[in-house]
């Protein structure tokens, strides 16, 4: 049976759910020193995609972030939950990557370890723009999959249900590829015990942009076309409700109202 070499894309991510004033910076970036730090929940998914292969077909699951090196958290837990290696992409000349540039820099590691399939989570919680695994699988020239549910191989060609959002669709694609994953895959599994003594203060591999062959003009700020025209700060407030009661008749009420001002109908 043929194994297979995985590679992980994840991220360090602030904790949306903690936001506040501070959250922006001026130049419109992310103020990460004023929130805490989490592994980003969809690329939990792609690791828990890789480590299935893994476990079902063999072979090797490489996981890979960039960013700072406080980033080794999340490589650590990867290694805590199955991953056999871990690699830090950090470099100041990465500062200010949009998802143009993080594609870039990204590809360019993930390309030193000739994977069979690349796994990403569909979007990062702090941007939520879904591009940058598309992108890197485009710069990668290989076939993309999107929305991944479940995943099957048959020797170089993978057989992937993905979710097109009125349905599934059940599509084959030649290896090498990549592979957006979303929660409906499944949770991570825990970390095994074992491997949480083995790897709680691991070092994972150490790289900068020179060393996985990046050009200085298409990294961070440099290689980054977005710009930021206008950071705002919404205060959601409560306004009138109206309580309508559990019964046929508060439920025709209501709809007759709705249909009365042009909400509906």
């Amino acid at each position: 049976m043929k194994s297979y070499n995985c590679v992980v894309c994840v991220k360090q991510v602030p904790d949306t759910k903690r936001v506040t004033g501070d959250a922006m910076k001026a130049d419109g970036t992310i103020n990460r020193a004023a929130l805490p730090a989490i592994f980003n929940p969809e690329d939990k998914c792609a690791l828990e995609a890789a480590l299935r292969v893994k476990e079902t077909y063999g072979g090797t699951v490489t996981v890979i972030t960039m960013g700072l090196p406080a980033a080794k958290a999340i490589l650590r837990e990867a290694l805590m939950c199955g991953a056999d290696r871990a690699v830090l992409v950090t470099d100041r000349k990465a500062a200010g990557s949009d998802t143009l540039a993080t594609s870039y820099i990204l590809s360019q590691a993930v390309k030193k370890f000739n994977p069979d399939l690349v796994f990403c989570g569909r979007q990062a919680i702090d941007g939520d723009t879904a591009q940058v695994g598309p992108q890197i699988g485009e710069k990668l020239d290989c076939a993309v999959v999107t929305y991944l549910e479940k995943l099957e191989l048959d020797g170089d060609v993978a057989i992937a249900t993905r979710d097109i959002g009125t349905g599934v669709e059940t599509c084959r694609a030649q290896l090498p590829a990549l592979f957006t994953v979303t929660e409906r895959l499944g949770e991570l599994r825990p970390f095994l015990m074992r491997r949480v003594m083995e790897f709680k203060n691991a070092e994972p591999e150490m790289l900068d942009c020179a060393a996985i062959g990046c050009e200085d003009s298409r990294c961070g700020f440099a290689g980054s076309p977005t710009s930021v025209n206008k950071i705002e700060s919404v205060v959601l407030a409560g306004g009138d409700f109206k309580e309508v009661s559990a019964t046929d008749d508060g439920i025709a009420g209501l709809v007759a109202e709705l249909v009365k001002d042009h909400t509906i109908g």
